[in-house]
Formats: C-alpha cells, structure tokens, sequence
C-alpha cells in the first residue's frame, strides 16, 4: 500500500522535519504552534495523538485549524485552538514540550512588538523545553535590503519585514535563558530574502 507523505506530514517546514528526524520531537510532548497559520506544521502531531494547541490572530486561519483537528484528532477540544494575539494570548506560562514559531516573528511592526510576541511565545515553553523558529533574517545578504528604520527593511521580493541578524539572535538567546541546540543556519533564497533557523533549550 502507497502512502503520501503528504496526507502523513502535510506542509511541514522541512527544517521542522529535520528536527523530527533528530528525535528532538518525541511522542508524548505537548506541542504548541504561535501563530499557526492554516495549519501547515500541525498534520503529523495531530495524525499522529501528540496534544496540540495553537493561537494565531486570524479568525479564518483558526477556524481551519480547528476544522483539521476536527478531521484528524477529534479528541482535542477546540479551545485547544484560539484567534488571539500571539503576545497577549490567554494560555498559560509553560503549557508545551515544543513551542513552534514558524515564519511569524519576521511581521513585527517594530522591535517592542517583536519582544513582545517573542515573550508571548517564549513563556509557553516548559523549562527544558524546545523553542522552534524560523524568521526572515538579514544575514549573509546584508546589502540587499533597504533599511526602513526600528529592523524594518524592504526586501528584494518587495516585501517588509522586521529582520534579525546574528548577534540580535545571540544576545536575545541570552536574555531569555535559553542554550542554542543547533547553530543558527540561514537559507538564502536568491535575490529574494535570508530565513533563519533558530532553535533553544529553555533553561531549568
């Protein structure tokens, strides 16, 4: 019998994969994804019986988590699932084995909103948990953006973004206790934008 890896992983981010693969992920933990979109990231945790909850500020997008759920782990209650901000959301401090934060830090209008989403997800994560993220950087095309001020930059795409850099990234993993599991990796995508991999242990 054929299987899709599709119709098992869906979308996935290939460097969530990865950490699938790593066996970083592993069955049991609770998984939250901040800023969950439609859902790409959550088909495997929720074919597969992990406990997921999710927040993101779009009603629609929320609406077609819960209907995913609904079709792949009805067991989940669909207040798993919230329309909230990511920095003001209602779940509570450290409810999550695994914190996903995939390609949604980088839509901050300035650094005070950026720190406060990064807190608004950061405190979801147990001490010793997994700190998941992925968000547009400028580092290794560094004179292909123009600065629109506060880390806003206007990309090559055409596209804005609040762009990170290397010791933005290390001073905010010392800041908020974590301990880097992976180097930070970037993928630059040509003459269009740079996605960084960033990936903590929160500290004990």
């Amino acid at each position: 019998m054929r299987i899709h890896l599709s119709s098992l992983f869906g979308q996935i981010d290939i460097y969530l994969f990865d950490q699938l693969l790593r066996g970083r992920i592993a069955p049991g933990m609770t998984i939250f994804d901040a800023g969950c979109g439609e859902g790409r990231n959550l088909v495997f945790f929720l074919t597969q019986g992990y406990d997921v909850s999710a927040v993101d500020p779009d009603e629609d997008a929320v609406g077609s988590v819960r209907a995913l759920a609904g079709r792949l782990a009805p067991r989940l209650p669909a207040s798993n699932f919230r329309a909230e901000a990511i920095e003001s959301n209602s779940f509570p401090d450290r409810c999550a084995d695994v914190v996903l934060s995939s390609a949604v830090l980088h839509f901050a209008r300035d650094e005070p909103h950026f720190r406060a989403m990064l807190e608004g997800t950061w405190r979801l994560v147990k001490p010793g948990g997994f700190f998941f993220c992925r968000l547009a950087s400028s580092i290794g095309m560094e004179q292909r953006f123009t600065s629109l001020g506060g880390r806003r930059f206007a990309l090559p795409d055409g596209t804005e973004r609040f762009l990170v850099d290397e010791p933005f990234l290390m001073r905010l993993t010392s800041e908020l206790g974590g301990t880097l599991l992976d180097p930070l990796k970037t993928t630059l995508v040509q003459d269009r934008r740079c996605m960084t991999t960033w990936t903590l242990r929160k500290n004990g």
